[in-house]
């Protein structure tokens, strides 16, 4: 589902940006290849590296590595699987259906479909689109990388550079680098800014690259041409009429579009561009989503109303750990009414720790969805020295769910 894939610098600056310009500027500057990432913290990482055989983090290496086996056996993916084909004519168009539309039962040929918000149609999930393909590429890709960095065995490398190839740069599998398509309606629309979330998790694959590249896994025309493809699909991000459709959505779709261009920002070097999307998230996006008393009014109107305040909130989180990278404090902002990221997390608390019921909608899973609000709370606290975040997400076995954020 969405929620598991599970986001502001003026339109003039980008516009001048050019891709022929971004080009000349991947083909005659060389890639450096540092120890840091852009996502997520390197320093966390080579921990768990050189203590993957503690109780801590055994189990969930051995997790790891299984989904990463699997992935070995597992094909390339590419939007060239698809059967239908995209109204542009060319099936190296990404397309998606919107999940929760169906065929309208008042009408002989189901159109236009309705909407039943948080109910998905089996329809949108199957292979006619690129949706599942796409979870999957970004999934294995991940998976692999991760694999790579902590065993050194290049079987998990060669494979990950494989899907990589597939995905973006080869000439007859390649996607194009827009999402013109996704999250159509039959009958009303061709495609909706909104569906840019279905690559809320593109910061995954960020990381998968930076990995390779900094073990030297992958070969400089492999790095160039993927950060040329990054660059191409920013200025579509930031220039296109669906693009700023997402930018100027006010609830979680903005929040991860900041996610999207902020991360491609930084792995592209773009810092000063990086700084000023994140500092317009104080105004554009916590002081207008989160209120004083740290509640998310647009997630709460959801029908699914736990799951979507905790992904804006994970978003949210996200942005604060970029905006740490380029000097702009996001986790200690205050808007004037007092709302911040952390008064959001303490609306959650009590629930998440099972001291008060969840009186809003949650029409799937509220114990597995609480479940997600306790991974939530460590990885704040993880990221952000809170003690007692990370105590509420600590698992009580001491094994640890997660490679990334966890309780030193």
């Amino acid at each position: 589902m969405i929620l598991n894939t599970i986001k502001i610098v003026a339109v003039t600056f980008l516009t001048a940006l050019s891709t022929n310009a971004m080009a000349n500027h991947l083909s005659t500057k060389q890639v450096v290849h540092e120890k840091k990432l852009t996502a997520v913290d390197y320093e966390k990482l080579d921990y768990v590296k050189q203590n993957l055989n503690s109780l801590q983090f055994s189990l969930a290496y051995k997790n790891l590595l299984k989904t990463a086996d699997k992935a070995m056996t597992e094909g390339s993916f590419s939007v060239m699987e698809k059967t239908q084909t995209p109204p542009s004519g060319s099936k190296h168009d990404y397309l998606s259906i919107g999940p929760y539309w169906w065929p309208d039962p008042t009408k002989a040929d189901g159109l236009p479909w309705i909407r039943k918000d948080g109910k998905v149609n089996p329809l949108t999930r199957e292979g006619s689109t690129d949706f599942e393909t796409a979870t999957k590429m970004f999934k294995n890709t991940s998976n692999l990388a991760l694999a790579y960095f902590f065993t050194d065995d290049k079987k998990y490398a060669n494979k990950a550079v494989e899907l990589l190839k597939v995905w973006f740069l080869k000439p007859e599998t390649k996607m194009n680098p827009n999402l013109n398509f996704a999250q159509g309606i039959p009958g009303m629309n061709s495609g909706r800014g909104i569906g840019i979330i279905e690559f809320g998790g593109i910061t995954n694959i960020i990381t998968a690259i930076e990995i390779l590249e900094i073990n030297h896994a992958m070969d400089a025309k492999t790095s160039e041409g993927l950060r040329q493809w990054f660059a191409d699909y920013l200025q579509w991000l930031q220039t296109s009429e669906n693009g700023v459709f997402e930018k100027n959505t006010k609830n979680n779709h903005g929040t991860w579009y900041d996610v999207q261009v902020s991360s491609i920002l930084l792995f592209l070097d773009q810092k000063e561009a990086a700084k000023q999307v994140l500092e317009a998230v104080k105004t554009e996006r916590i002081a207008s989503q989160i209120n004083a008393k740290g509640e998310q009014p647009h997630e709460l109107e959801r029908t699914k109303a736990l799951s979507y305040s905790i992904m804006n909130l994970r978003g949210f989180t996200q942005l604060a750990y970029l905006g740490r990278k380029v000097g702009v404090d996001l986790w200690n902002y205050k808007s004037k009414d007092g709302a911040s990221i952390p008064q959001a997390y303490e609306f959650l608390k009590p629930y998440t720790k099972g001291e008060k019921k969840w009186n809003y909608k949650q029409i799937h899973d509220l114990d597995g969805v609480v479940e997600d609000s306790n991974e939530l709370f460590m990885m704040a606290g993880s990221l952000f020295n809170v003690k007692e975040y990370t105590a509420i997400g600590a698992p009580k076995d001491g094994k640890s769910k997660s490679l990334f954020y966890f309780e030193k």
